[in-house]
């Protein structure tokens, strides 16, 4: 069949992009019916003062709120169940979410308890949650994890050392409240990490075995967008311009990767963060190459066109030489951003790699990867990243 004629389905929620987006929660909330809402942050956030501008304008439209804190990088099962029992305890109606990928996906958990009333690790996997969320919104203050925007919900077991996946159209936001100003209070590793994130979505939604010409259209534009100002951004913190565009990279890879899936990359990231609770975007930044490298030949014109939307001029190549300018390319990149940390330098060694793979081949996002791969593919690539 005609690549143009498969079905392939396009979910996207409200957002507004721009400087002061922030500052419309309490509009949005009390639109949404909000009455109470309980506000999912992490001290971080807190400190930098975005938590405030957002408390503020709930206030200021009349909305009250309760304020959750209590979570970690990776958020972990219990602490959703502990954001869960609060939101019951003040008899919330609504969530707004303050954050990165951390505070997003906890408020996503607590939305999905407390409709579908089972624990949070029952969800895994795809099409599982079966009840509507409580209204949610989103200000994303990190230019990476785009999970204000995406069907994807990820969860720390940290007794089985595992993070889960939950993929549902039900944990899409009502609403994202992108303001790119939040950006210029991360430093410069947690920029370059969430940054290399984005660029991980857009690489694997742009190679995916489910992606289609809107998942590629949004891929393309964000690879174009974060291999011109990534670097920069991480030169120039303040700088709101650089900001601006990777924030917009992030959007952008987001609406694909969460249409498209993603593939190995990201099922053997969260296996290393399930297990060793590391950054997510360092995890991916880590095996970026090594994955590419190992899929190249499934999906050479694809791995060009990638090539191709990071500028680099590969005519008149042979296929091998195409291959080699994209993999210096991108290793390149990620020692430009201060991201050089092998597997070995991050606490991983050999005797963990069985475990690792087994995770990792279970992890559904390994089920749109383009070439297919068996438990010693899997090892073989975390070997090489060591």
């Amino acid at each position: 069949m005609a690549e143009g004629l498969q079905l392939r389905k396009f979910l996207a929620p409200e957002f507004i992009f721009g400087a002061g987006a922030r500052e419309l929660a309490g509009r949005y909330a009390k639109n949404l019916g909000g009455r109470k809402v309980l506000v999912v942050s992490d001290p971080g956030v807190v400190q930098a003062g975005w938590t405030k501008d957002v408390t503020d304008s709930l206030e200021a439209a009349g909305v009250s709120w309760v304020l959750f804190t209590a979570l970690t990088p990776n958020p972990k099962a219990d602490e959703v169940m502990a954001g869960v029992a609060l939101y019951q305890a003040e008899r919330c109606d609504a969530l707004v979410a303050v954050g990165g990928g951390s505070p997003i996906d906890c408020a996503k958990g607590i939305g999905i308890v407390t409709s579908n009333h089972k624990h949070i690790l029952e969800f895994e996997g795809v099409d599982m949650v079966k009840a509507p969320m409580p209204p949610l919104i989103c200000i994303p203050t990190t230019g990476g994890t785009s999970a204000d925007v995406s069907q994807f919900t990820i969860i720390s077991n940290p007794r089985e050392r595992v993070k889960i996946a939950i993929i549902s159209k039900s944990v899409v936001p009502d609403i994202a409240l992108i303001d790119p100003v939040t950006l210029i209070t991360m430093d410069a590793y947690l920029t370059a990490c969430t940054g290399l994130d984005a660029m991980t979505h857009a690489i694997e939604a742009f190679v995916s075995t489910a992606s289609s010409s809107m998942t590629d259209l949004h891929a393309l534009e964000a690879l174009k967008l974060l291999s011109v100002n990534l670097i920069p951004s991480i030169r120039n913190l303040d700088n709101e311009e650089f900001r601006s565009q990777v924030m917009m990279g992030s959007l952008q890879a987001g609406l694909a990767f969460s249409n498209a899936i993603l593939g190995a990359n990201h099922a053997m990231a969260h296996s290393l963060g399930g297990a060793l609770d590391l950054a997510h975007g360092e995890c991916n930044a880590i095996l970026l190459d090594h994955v590419i490298d190992f899929n190249f030949d499934a999906a050479p014109e694809r791995f060009e066109k990638i090539a191709e939307a990071f500028g680099l001029d590969l005519r008149g190549l042979p296929l091998p030489q195409k291959k080699k300018r994209l993999l210096e390319y991108v290793r390149k990149l990620k020692a430009e951003a201060g991201v050089a940390r092998t597997l070995a330098e991050v606490g991983v060694g050999h005797d963990d790699l069985k475990l690792y793979s087994e995770h990792a081949l279970k992890d559904p996002c390994m089920a749109t990867n383009p070439r297919r791969a068996s438990k010693r593919d899997i090892e073989v690539v975390y070997e090489e990243s060591l």
